[in-house]
């Protein structure tokens, strides 16, 4: 039987290593959140699709489909899926097929790298897949193009299997502390000899490109139907995985909306169901017409920087508003933008009302 001593210290043992709380620098890690829909089919890009914060980096030669699934380990109630759905069992030198989440230097100070106080970090994930073999996961030093990972290896097919790897401290490149992307973490899916020829970056290195995926055994694209699914994403300073920080869906929702964000967010691909902005252009004494800003449309959350935002019309046509009377011009409308929000703007001629939906990008 454990003594309360022997668990007070084992407690003391990863306050050492790591806070009790705020310790998981992954945003999304349950995967709960999806603004952009839970599926989607016929990708191999390198946009963010699904779940939030999680980007799938893909170049041609597969085809996927991502979803959020309500199928997870205990203690989890949702995961995030990648399926091939057109194979490419020989893929070429500079293919890749990669899912990444990128850290903003601000958040990742904790970590001391690049100084003589450097910590190990640790990763721990669930993952499940139908294709058994070695994986690869990496850290990327973005700032100072430096590389360290390790393999792990899916042991039974579609089982979910949970993975720790500790990555050790680097006392070589200081990461910016601003809003830019410092560190990706990655996981390997399938890749060309470009990506797999070297060796794996067990230690802090100069970042090689062959040496990115060169422990995996696996080529996930091989074959139609072939899948990796994974959920309990944390990433945490110090040499112990602890067990995983959750957080509420609220509080992940508005981490999430500091990068994207949507006005729809129960519905996101369902646009133009209510008025989101209504603008007033009054006539001069002259007859002229003058410029005239909508309310201001605050976002729920300051974005990460000024975003690309793209305005729909109600029939879901991207990077057009719709006005409610003929006396409007798709060419007339204007849109300023900043982190905290935006406004419509015309030089229409009289009074007008626009009907829109809208998405807000700061995406790393």
């Amino acid at each position: 039987m454990t003594s309360k001593a022997f668990g007070l210290a084992q407690l003391g043992n990863v306050y050492n290593d790591g806070a009790l709380s705020n310790r998981n620098l992954i945003i999304n890690g349950a995967m709960q959140v999806a603004q952009r829909g839970t599926s989607v089919a016929g990708k191999s890009d390198a946009l963010y699709h699904t779940v939030d914060r999680f980007v799938n980096n893909t170049t041609t030669g597969a085809v996927w489909t991502y979803t959020q699934e309500s199928d997870a380990p205990s203690g989890f109630s949702k995961s995030f899926k990648c399926e091939v759905t057109t194979a490419n069992a020989s893929p070429a030198t500079s293919y890749y097929s990669v899912i990444q989440h990128r850290l903003e230097g601000q958040n990742l100070q904790s970590i001391a790298k690049g100084t003589s106080d450097a910590n190990p970090v640790t990763v721990s994930f669930w993952a499940k897949s139908n294709v058994t073999g070695t994986y690869q996961f990496n850290l990327v030093d973005v700032d100072n193009t430096r590389l360290a990972g390790n393999t792990y290896s899916i042991s039974s097919s579609g089982v979910w299997e949970y993975k720790t790897i500790t990555i050790p401290a680097d006392a070589v490149g200081v990461l910016g502390s601003g809003n830019q992307e410092s560190l990706t973490a990655e996981w390997w899916l399938s890749s060309g000899t470009d990506w797999s020829s070297g060796a794996v970056p067990t230690t802090w290195e100069a970042s090689t490109s062959n040496d990115r995926n060169a422990g995996s055994t696996v080529n996930l694209a091989d074959t139609i139907g072939n899948y990796f699914q994974i959920t309990g994403v944390q990433l945490e300073v110090g040499d112990t995985a602890t067990p995983f920080e959750h957080r509420s869906y609220g509080q992940e929702l508005a981490l999430c909306q500091r990068y994207y964000e949507v006005d729809n967010p129960d519905t996101p691909t369902i646009f133009g169901e209510s008025i989101r902005g209504v603008a007033y252009h009054p006539i001069n004494g002259s007859g002229g017409a003058l410029n005239r800003d909508g309310p201001f449309q605050s976002f729920k959350v300051n974005k990460r920087a000024s975003p690309t935002l793209v305005l729909y019309s109600y029939a879901g046509t991207a990077g057009r508003v719709s006005p409610i009377t003929t006396a409007g011009d798709y060419a007339a409308f204007q849109v300023k933008n900043g982190p905290t929000g935006f406004q419509v703007s015309s030089s229409v001629y009289g009074e007008f009302h626009v009907w829109f939906a809208w998405s807000a990008d700061a995406e790393l």
